[in-house]
């Protein structure tokens, strides 16, 4: 299994790049998030990867996070989300709007990705809506450069720039989650409130992001 690549790009397609790793080249599938995000070509780049296997066809698909690559592992588990379906999801939403879509059965926002219809969106808003808590708590992973995994490129290849530093707002959210449940909170509750906290401060830090979850689990008098 192929699970991950660092490679010089060749060249950038509609919905792929090409990787040069030491001589050889892999198309590796990727969203339209993921590749305005990649270098240039000539240029290093690095990602995790799943390999899609059928009987006429084989396709490696790429990410730049580990977290992002779970994500697409729960998507394509529902019924009738194939790896197409699931690019354009994350592509329009990204790991975190996936996240904050389903914690709050945001059906709609599913819908903003292309070819989703309001009956598959809201398919995979109800069946995953348990699967989001545990995926929001995750701390997000670097970036899978080579200076993050502490790989050396080949001779030959330029230099990779340094990794990228994480938005503060991914920890926050997985220290929010955490605090919650301390307290008692269901995953699912919990997910939601987060949720909905962040989509209403973006930027907040831990402490702002919990007492803000904390007033909307409060119950309503």
């Amino acid at each position: 299994m192929i699970g991950k690549l660092t490679g010089v790009v060749e060249m950038r397609g509609a919905d792929h790049v090409l990787l040069d790793v030491r001589g050889v080249g892999y198309i590796v599938h990727v969203s339209e998030r993921t590749l305005m995000a990649l270098p240039g070509r000539g240029e290093v780049a690095a990602l995790y990867t799943e390999l899609v296997v059928r009987e006429d066809l084989m396709q490696l698909f790429g990410f730049p996070t580990l977290l992002e690559k779970e994500w697409h592992r729960v998507l394509t588990s529902v019924q009738g989300v194939g790896a197409k379906a699931s690019m354009a999801i994350l592509g329009a939403l990204g790991p975190d709007g996936v996240s904050r879509a389903i914690a709050l059965g945001d059906a709609a926002a599913l819908r903003r990705a292309p070819g989703v219809g309001p009956k598959l969106a809201l398919r995979i808003a109800n069946e995953l809506k348990d699967k989001a808590p545990a995926l929001m708590a995750v701390v997000e992973s670097a970036p899978a450069t080579p200076a993050a995994v502490g790989q050396e490129p080949a001779p030959a290849m330029p230099a990779a720039p340094p990794p990228p530093v994480m938005p503060a707002a991914s920890n926050a959210v997985s220290e929010a989650m955490s605090a919650l449940a301390n307290l008692g909170y269901a995953p699912s509750d919990a997910a939601r409130a987060v949720a909905e906290a962040q989509a209403h401060a973006p930027e907040a830090e831990t402490p702002a992001l919990i007492r803000d979850a904390l007033r909307r689990l409060a119950p309503k008098g």
